[in-house]
């Protein structure tokens, strides 16, 4: 009979997602995680397999985490182009204040990993699908009321608002512009809206 688990795993995951977010996979060594496990290799590793194993296990607890905060996002009460233009904002906000956790981990893990491991590809794909599905769902909302162009497919606006959503993340690590960065945001909403915006203020 196997001995239960003498450790909070969710906690465990949590400082393993932390530690790849901030190093990278290829960074990241086994000593590392085991400091900020707080668990000995050998332990670690029984518990959740190799270092590979957990990296996966890691990017599907971001897709639990911060994914689903951007889903809620996108789902909350209110004007569409306001939950668009908050998705948005607060991303480009916590991407320029912690530099030591740079960007999304799941194009951190696209970048790095994607390309030679055919799983981190699928968790990542999985990831960027379940923010486009939300993205469509409010993107038809705004249609159906009015606050978004009907003439325009709503797939195609939510894979116009993806791909600059996740190109503002990237650009915010080597473009430190906040205000850059938000006049993209609000030429996006106008494209989407199909009309010029009375810009809020910053």
């Amino acid at each position: 009979m196997a001995r239960p688990r003498k450790f909070d795993e969710a906690r465990v995951i949590d400082a393993a997602m932390d530690t790849f977010w901030r190093r990278g996979y290829e960074a990241t060594s086994t000593r590392d995680l085991s400091e900020r496990t707080e668990l000995g290799p050998s332990s670690l590793y029984n518990a959740f397999g190799d270092k590979r194993q957990l990296y996966l296990r890691s990017l599907r607890k971001y897709q639990e985490t911060a994914t689903a905060e951007q889903v809620e996002v996108l789902r909350a009460p209110g004007p569409v182009a306001d939950r668009l233009r908050e998705l948005l904002a607060t991303a480009i906000d916590a991407d320029l204040s912690d530099t030591d956790r740079p960007g999304c981990f799941a194009i951190n893990a696209a970048i790095e990993r994607a390309a030679a491991d055919p799983d981190v590809r699928e968790e990542v794909r999985r990831n960027f699908a379940t923010v486009e599905q939300a993205l469509r769902e409010t993107l038809a909302e705004g249609q159906r009321s009015g606050e978004i162009d009907p003439d325009r497919s709503a797939e195609v606006l939510a894979r116009q608002v993806l791909s600059t959503y996740y190109g503002l993340r990237v650009l915010a690590r080597v473009q430190p512009d906040r205000a850059a960065l938000l006049d993209v945001v609000e030429n996006l909403l106008e494209s989407c809206t199909g009309a010029t915006r009375t810009r809020p203020d910053r």
